[in-house]
């Protein structure tokens, strides 16, 4: 894979994630579809968060950026990667915080999250994909990511992110990325 396509994922994250090196496919662009050009829904649903979300599947900005969920309550999946549940490290995004209108953030709580938890993705048809926590880790906001995006052991991971830490007006981000690590079961 170019690097300068692995530079891209880097930026993608949020805008703030450090990406150096590749040793995975990116998948080509797919819609999630029955078939028939009907757009498929899934969910994610984490029961120790009482968190159950749409998916939003999203790509990459004009700028080369990983798109963000539109709506707030929303989870992002990077769709040029591996579908949750296909080898390879899926990636899904939310946003945190507390908005100005109110609105809870769908990843808010993600900092709860600890290794052995269950959680799920279900798409329209029913069909439900497991993962369990392996483990959730801080990144400062330019710390080597890559393994977030890869994975070579042959085996299926969710990867969930978001931001943390204290908004920085500054800057217009927050200034660590948390990161949970899932396996497929």
């Amino acid at each position: 894979m170019p690097r300068k396509i692995l530079l891209i994922l880097l930026l993608s994250i949020l805008s703030s994630f450090s990406f150096q090196g590749s040793t995975n496919t990116v998948h080509a662009l797919r819609p999630l579809t029955d078939g028939s050009g009907f757009e498929l829904s899934m969910r994610l649903k984490i029961p120790s968060l009482e968190l159950d979300a749409v998916i939003e599947p999203v790509g990459l900005t004009a700028a080369g950026a990983m798109e963000v969920p539109k709506d707030p309550a929303d989870v992002g999946w990077f769709e040029q990667g591996p579908r949750p549940g296909e080898i390879g490290s899926a990636v899904m995004d939310g946003h945190y915080g507390v908005w100005k209108n109110g609105t809870v953030a769908v990843f808010n709580r993600l900092n709860e999250l600890k290794p052995g938890d269950d959680l799920s993705v279900e798409d329209a048809a029913g069909v439900i994909s497991h993962f369990v926590v392996r483990e959730v880790r801080s990144y400062d906001w330019d710390a080597d990511t890559s393994e977030v995006f890869n994975s070579s052991d042959g085996k299926a991971h969710l990867n969930l992110i978001t931001c943390e830490g204290v908004w920085n007006t500054t800057q217009g981000s927050y200034p660590n990325r948390l990161v949970g690590l899932t396996d497929k079961v």
